[in-house]
């Protein structure tokens, strides 16, 4: 981890005062390019394409360790682990944004321009438009105001110091690059060039490009929607009447990266603490049988004759423990371990019962479902769905739950999209437990379990609370997107506090809403960055955690507090 930092670090420094770097193992002689101008080159573009959006996931061992598995899956009480400070580690998105992603996704669309058959990479054109704007949601979600309309101008335009772009014009560009990206999509003829094999997410099916752009389009709509519901509203009824839609199968429409090599997280699973289940959650799924139950947590010791034993020892378990619970195996705890230590204390400290036995009872997170090759596991593959069809229908069901519907076609009730969006999650999760080889939640196709599941009481449609259910399968549905997860608990604050139906646990520490972004080294971009940070209302350089908790990112401030959910 450290000789990672150091990396990143040394990067940062570029990134920040604005120049780029280019990919140099796309084209050996781009280093050259970059010192001579008067080279030509004509780049490999399916290589530049196959670059960038490998750098979509390759980063993410980073990320994973320091930010999901230890922060942000932490406050949104998903998982609990021992807390840590906000380590410099943090944000690796935003220096893998401007050195791995946007570069060559721009020397493609200048590549393309002067070519005298351009016409024939508009789809190309609109993809690359497509990914640089997937993880631009991601940087600005932590970031707030970022450089994007002047970004990448160094190497062409010798622009070395780019403005700052803020949240409400990033929304604004990106809804128009992706309506055209949309266009030129639907447009294309049959006589498109395509990315051959670079294309590893959807193979050049270009209609799932363009679904993707409309679920891209609802993940803006959300975020605008404490700061401007006439425009969430509007992004709400273009995707809608859109006759291409959004995401709409479980199959070749998710944005799934599937790689059998690929394991980012690896032996780091419990990098600095193990990570355990949250009362909340546990016993959500427990008192629903929730399928994804086994999926998402391990069991603990209390399994077989433990009973026997027990009563052999003359040992009784801790009073939070239910010993008739027929899912007792299943354990969380506070998600803030000072609100509970009794309980807490169980974490790390077995139950004894003899000299030569003691139980675990807390549940772990199920460490194969996210490293499937950690330890001495040789079997697996990691699949990671960064944009899914469960997501796009909790956020349809959401916003047809609030009304916002009215006028068109929503192609189903509040009620039809929750339950699409469930039996997504189940099945989806489930797919990502058998190519992990990890337990599962079902065999065959879940049907009937899913069936049984959607008609528990805690679960289907009441008629009182169901924009909460909502709220709460789409925050299940998150447990393997921290970002995602994150986003949601802050604009929507939910789970909420003493919920009656699912309460968000008790705590006690400042939670950061953002990330501090880092000033550029001396003499290079440090007016425009000061100018952001102010105009944000930011104080500059802080990364105090009581200052990142309390000033808050334009999405964001209007959103409720943590479990403020209204």
């Amino acid at each position: 981890m450290n000789h990672i930092n150091h990396i990143t670090k040394k990067l940062a420094i570029v990134l920040l005062s604005g120049f780029t770097l280019c990919n140099f193992s796309c084209k050996k002689n781009f280093a050259e390019t970059n010192t001579n101008p008067s080279v030509v080159t004509k780049p490999d573009i399916n290589a530049l394409f196959s670059y960038s959006v490998e750098n979509l996931e390759s980063y993410q061992g980073t990320e994973w360790i320091w930010e999901n598995l230890e922060q942000l899956l932490r406050y949104t009480q998903h998982l609990t682990t021992d807390p840590y400070e906000l380590s410099t580690n943090i944000n690796s998105r935003y220096r893998t944004y401007y050195n791995s992603i946007l570069p060559n996704l721009f020397a493609i669309r200048n590549e393309v321009a002067t070519r005298a058959d351009k016409d024939r990479y508009k789809n190309i054109n609109a993809v690359t438009y497509i990914v640089q704007i997937l993880h631009g949601l991601k940087v600005t979600d932590m970031n707030g105001s970022i450089p994007y309309s002047q970004a990448i101008q160094g190497r062409v335009d010798n622009n070395f110091k780019p403005v700052y772009d803020n949240q409400k014009a990033l929304y604004d560009t990106w809804l128009k690059e992706l309506d055209a990206s949309l266009a030129d999509l639907k447009a294309g003829g049959s006589d498109q060039v395509n990315f051959g094999a670079a294309d590893f997410f959807y193979k050049n099916v270009w209609v799932n490009w363009a679904k993707l752009a409309n679920t891209l389009k609802l993940r803006i709509a959300v975020r605008y929607e404490k700061q401007d519901l006439e425009i969430a509203k509007r992004i709400f009824k273009e995707v809608m009447t859109d006759a291409t839609g959004p995401i709409d199968n479980d199959d070749a429409g998710q944005f799934v990266y599937d790689k059998p090599e690929h394991n980012p997280i690896g032996n780091d699973i419990d990098y600095r603490s193990p990570r355990f289940g949250t009362s909340s959650i546990v016993n959500f799924l427990k008192s629903n049988n929730d399928p994804r139950l086994k999926i998402y947590f391990s069991p603990n010791d209390l399994l077989g004759n433990f009973k026997d034993v027990l009563v052999a020892n003359g040992k009784t378990l801790p009073s939070f423990i239910n010993l008739n619970d027929p899912l007792i195996m299943y354990q969380g705890g506070p998600a803030d371990w000072t609100t509970d230590p009794a309980v807490a204390t169980y974490y790390k400290n077995a139950f004894p019962v003899s000299a030569s036995v003691s139980y675990k009872l807390m549940s772990t997170i199920n460490k194969k479902f996210f490293a499937p090759r950690y330890g001495s596991n040789t079997t697996g593959k990691m699949l990671d769905y960064m944009v899914t069809y469960a997501e796009t229908c909790f956020y349809i069901a959401e916003f047809v739950q609030k009304g916002y519907g009215a006028g068109f076609d929503t192609k189903g009730s509040a009620e039809d999209w929750y339950k699409k969006g469930v039996t997504s999650s189940i099945k989806t999760m489930n797919k990502i437990a058998v190519n992990a080889v990890s337990a599962t939640g079902f065999e065959g196709n879940g049907d009937a379990e899913i069936a049984a599941y959607l008609n528990q009481p805690g679960v289907r449609f009441n008629g009182s609370n169901d924009l909460e259910r909502i709220y709460i399968q789409e925050y299940l549905n998150f447990y393997r997107l921290a970002n995602e997860a994150f986003t949601f608990c802050r604009r929507t604050g939910y789970p909420k506090n003493s919920s009656a139906y699912y309460a968000r646990n008790a705590w006690n520490e400042p939670i950061p809403r953002r990330y501090a972004l880092d000033e550029p080294p001396v003499g290079t971009n440090n007016e425009n960055w000061l100018k952001a940070q102010q105009e944000q209302g930011f104080t500059p350089g802080n990364k105090e955690l009581q200052v990142l908790s309390t000033q808050r990112l334009w999405f964001d401030k209007n959103s409720p507090n943590f479990g403020g959910g209204n």
